[in-house]
């Protein structure tokens, strides 16, 4: 299992220490492993692992969360879930088909993060989930781009359409 943050702290060494502590092999990214990285780059670095095969899961932490969900999510194959609890994880592994947990430093405590991993482990995805996950997989059609074309309403000063 992938695991990565940008920063090191309690929650992240009681963690990897609860993983390792059941059996996980864990493969350490970011400041985790005494490399410098910010939140960009660990989450596509432990996204890669995960989507490459070389790992089968991924766990990444930042001070919100948000920040290594968009960073994972952006490489191809990669379903993080930002969890906040236990039942919240089980729901992104069972009908999402998960792979990369995401926690948040701030507001995660010790306890509550052993928690989320034991929910996420024990629970596997809905095999009835399939067809709609792979819309997921499926590239998304463009978006127009608003105020880039004339038929766009312009935007005032103030923000508002005109």
């Amino acid at each position: 299992m992938a695991i990565g943050s940008d920063e090191r702290t309690h929650v992240t060494d009681v963690v990897v220490a609860h993983l390792r502590g059941i059996g996980i092999d864990v493969e350490l990214h970011g400041p985790l492993n005494d490399r410098p990285m910010d939140w960009v780059d660990v989450g596509r670095e432990v996204g890669q692992r995960v989507a490459s095969g070389a790992c089968q899961q991924g766990v990444l932490f930042c001070w919100t969360g948000t920040g290594v969900s968009i960073a994972a999510n952006k490489v191809p194959g990669i379903r993080a879930a930002l969890c906040a609890d236990a039942e919240t994880a089980k729901g992104a592994r069972r009908w999402n088909d998960a792979n990369v947990l995401v926690m948040s430093l701030r507001a995660t405590p010790e306890a509550v993060a052993k928690e989320i991993c034991d929910a996420w482990l024990e629970t596997s995805s809905d095999e009835a989930e399939r067809e709609t996950i792979a819309k997921v997989e499926s590239p998304h059609p463009a978006l127009p781009q608003r105020g880039r074309d004339k038929e766009s309403p312009a935007l005032t000063e103030r923000g508002r359409e005109s």
